[in-house]
């Protein structure tokens, strides 16, 4: 198992530590009570099913398509449970679902570089491996740490970007370095998690870019982590974490002190990548006036 030092070029208390593989786990521990996943209504798995039905009527080859699109995707997850299935085709991953086609295609779009789902530093080509520890430097040289704490006050979750997408983001906080041009970076900000807040599991709707976390501060606490499908990721073995955001994933903060990451999307590896470039733009375009609705949760700090 090869591991990557993610060593910060600046002096700061903050010592980075080792990304560490992270271990599929039976059980992660419960940390919000009260925050477990609601049952799917039924009158949501009616009424999807009624919509297949009537489609499946007119269009069949249709349906046909995105019941065998969203199969394939959806065993993509470990552990194939039933309500991993139920949420993907009846709960929050019916977007995902919906772009099942079109995220199997930029899988085939990306080979040779195929999705391991979790990612080492190592995996990624050498251009990659650069702007993302240009984004670590920055937040430690800058104390963006420092700059969050008096914006982020006692909101339970906050969001800030500098790029959302490609696009610049005004912000309050001046980080040049964050809001010039990447070659490979298309989303840059800090996700802030509040002490005992955490995420339900969902998926993310699109692969055309892959996510990368980094957790600023350090917190020597089991209860601190990400999971992805069965692989729990706790922030005190390692600040780095890269996945694919369409498998199903939950974020927790079950500790006394906030959690900072940065947040992060990079643009798929591809021998083709003006076309996943050019998808990128298209979902800027297209979603940035309703982008709020997919940060619903979270107080988007200025």
């Amino acid at each position: 198992m090869s591991q990557v030092e993610i060593q910060p070029s600046v002096q700061d208390p903050v010592q980075a530590q080792d990304v560490v593989q992270p271990q599929p786990v039976a059980q992660a521990p419960a940390v919000a009570p009260g925050r477990a996943a609601t049952k799917t209504p039924v009158v949501r798995i009616a009424v999807t099913l009624l919509f297949m039905g009537a489609a499946g009527w007119f269009l069949p080859r249709v349906v046909v398509i995105y019941a065998i699109c969203g199969a394939v995707d959806v065993l993509r997850n470990r552990p194939l449970r039933w309500d991993t299935v139920r949420r993907y085709f009846f709960g929050n991953g019916l977007l995902t679902w919906a772009l099942s086609p079109l995220n199997l295609l930029f899988d085939l779009l990306c080979l040779p570089y195929r999705n391991r789902g979790i990612f080492q530093l190592t995996d990624l080509p050498p251009g990659y491996q650069a702007e993302i520890q240009t984004l670590i430097d920055v937040a430690y040289s800058h104390n963006l740490v420092g700059a969050l704490e008096a914006k982020m006050g006692e909101k339970k979750r906050g969001m800030v970007f500098f790029q959302w997408y490609g696009r610049k983001i005004e912000t309050s906080i001046d980080i040049p370095a964050y809001t010039q041009d990447f070659k490979y970076l298309r989303t840059i900000g800090v996700s802030i998690f509040n002490k005992k807040q955490s995420t339900h599991r969902h998926y993310g709707p699109l692969r055309v870019t892959y996510r990368v976390l980094y957790n600023i501060n350090t917190i020597d606490d089991p209860a601190v982590y990400v999971q992805v499908g069965d692989v729990v990721h706790r922030w005190r073995d390692g600040k780095l974490f890269i996945f694919d955001d369409t498998l199903q994933h939950e974020s927790h903060n079950g500790s006394d002190a906030v959690r900072y990451c940065l947040f992060v999307d990079i643009l798929r590896p591809s021998l083709v990548p003006w076309v996943l470039g050019g998808a990128v733009v298209l979902v800027r375009w297209t979603l940035t006036p309703v982008r709020r609705i997919f940060y619903k949760n979270w107080t988007m700090i200025k």
